[in-house]
């Protein structure tokens, strides 16, 4: 009984959420640089390109770019076997379509990955984190435009050569399937580099460029196989379990259909192919979506090692006689017309300061989910809860509602391998560091185990220090999570 001892605990974050150095090192512009701040409630924007006095938190973020030695040897006291990163794709690939690598951005990358193998500590690289090449989104508009795909593709092989030996685990979309609840502007920007432009039928487009993105993948998948046996390639799905609102077998289809917007993504990447229900509500809504049988071949041949996943909160649904999208036997909309939503409050869970619902149990349900429906071993790469940190005048962060939200998830994640029997390879909490929120581009909205002096304004020195989670953390990996 217990975690296996290899077990993968670490931390996890993106490259444009704490790397900086977006102008350095023959870097070119992503679409995170032109992501303004937000807040609270309060959404980004997307600027078409940079624009004088708007302010950029990802051009910064907390410049790991120049303290990646220090930052990677604190992950290392804390006894850290994994560091989930990504590998930012305009570092290699300044415009996403160039002739040649940058081999600057590709020997940052050696001394990260050499850097964390001096503490032992695994890298497990996203090839692609919402840092689609700002070019490709404008010249092509992004996975719109097949090419794209060829690019992804020669991206990818170009840092499986590179990092042969040094990288074991990879993954290649990160929350693909989030672009799915609700087709917009956001999303499909950050997912796939696509720009939307009035009169967009944007369901429909959201579905072929996700095709295209699961094509990308699939030839990634193949490549890594071919140039690096050795290291297992995986997808990553932002994993909210989706609970029927009540036994109302209108809520229970409804919460079926919702499954299937949301997760028939994992059903290409763990199976190879597009499910029929696809298919069907393609038909069924008009929706010119095309998938030819060569490209069928493609996703067969593209079936990921392992199913990585995030995992923050869960949903629930209800049918609404309201939403003319919904048809009892075919399932409604998440959100549906006007904007209206089919998620409702679950009234036994309480909330994060941003409104995301608690529900450790939620995590166990979600493995089970997954362990049962595909024969893929499984990796957790991203759990943690938001929060504001009062740094106290000695220096210190009693963040003990971390420590008590981490617990009770791990302790839920130990039930599911003990009690259930899941195939789970690891664990890295989102963020083992402070860094800039992907949803709200704040740096006061804290995950990390260290804390870095740096506020919403932009203000404050970078420096780090460790917060009381940061000695709870590193018993847990020193117990192999047998004591929390």
């Amino acid at each position: 009984m217990g975690l296996r001892k290899d077990f993968l605990w670490g931390g996890a974050v993106a490259a444009h959420q704490l790397e900086g150095g977006w102008d350095q090192g023959g870097k070119g512009w992503s679409i995170a640089d032109v992501m303004t701040a937000g807040g609270n409630g309060i959404p980004r924007r997307i600027t078409d390109g940079i624009l004088e006095g708007e302010n950029y938190p990802n051009h910064e973020a907390i410049d790991f770019y120049h303290h990646y030695k220090e930052d990677i040897a604190l992950f290392g006291e804390m006894g850290f076997k994994a560091f989930r990163t990504s590998i930012a794709w305009t570092r290699i690939y300044p415009n996403g379509d160039d002739e040649e690598p940058n081999e600057e951005g590709l020997a940052f990358y050696d001394d990260m990955f050499d850097t964390c193998h001096k503490y032992g500590i695994e890298p497990v690289i996203t090839l692609q984190h919402f840092e689609m090449p700002y070019n490709l989104a404008k010249k092509y508009n992004g996975f719109m435009d097949k090419r794209c795909i060829d690019f992804f593709e020669k991206f990818s092989r170009t840092c499986f050569e590179r990092y042969k030996g040094k990288v074991k685990y990879w993954m290649t979309f990160n929350e693909i399937n989030n672009q799915s609840a609700a087709p917009n502007a956001h999303h499909m920007l950050q997912e796939g580099g696509v720009l939307l432009k009035e009169g967009d039928n944007a369901e429909e487009m959201m579905y072929q460029s996700s095709i295209n993105e699961l094509l990308a993948s699939a030839k990634a998948v193949k490549a890594c196989h071919e140039i690096d046996p050795d290291a297992m390639i995986g997808c990553m799905i932002a994993m909210c379990p989706i609970y029927a609102h009540s036994c109302n077998p209108k809520d229970v289809m409804e919460k079926t259909w919702a499954d299937y917007k949301r997760y028939w993504y994992c059903d290409v990447h763990a199976k190879g192919k597009v499910p029929n229900y696809m298919f069907k509500y393609w038909e069924r809504n008009n929706l010119n979506v095309v998938v030819t049988d060569e490209e069928k071949e493609i996703l067969k041949d593209g079936i990921v090692d392992y199913i990585g996943f995030s995992y923050y909160m869960s949903f629930a649904v209800a049918a609404r006689e309201d939403n003319p999208d919904f048809n009892f036997y075919e399932g409604g909309a998440l959100v549906g017309a006007g904007g209206k939503s089919d998620f409702v409050k679950n009234e036994y869970l309480g909330a994060t300061d941003w409104g995301w619902p608690i529900d450790p149990l939620g995590l166990r349900y979600a493995l089970n989910w997954f362990s049962t429906r595909y024969d893929q071993p499984l990796m957790i790469v991203e759990n943690g809860m938001g929060a504001y940190d009062k740094k106290e005048e000695d220096g210190s962060v009693d963040d003990s509602y971390r420590i008590d939200y981490l617990r009770n998830h791990i302790r839920a994640m130990i039930d599911a391998v003990n009690k259930d029997g899941v195939d789970l390879l690891g664990y890295t909490m989102w963020a083992p560091i402070d860094i800039v929120s992907a949803s709200s581009g704040e740096m006061d909205k804290r995950y990390g185990f260290i804390y870095v002096n740096k506020n919403n304004a932009g203000e404050g020195d970078l420096s780090r220090s460790k917060k009381k989670s940061f000695y709870w953390y590193k018993h847990v990996i020193e117990t192999n999570g047998e004591e929390l």
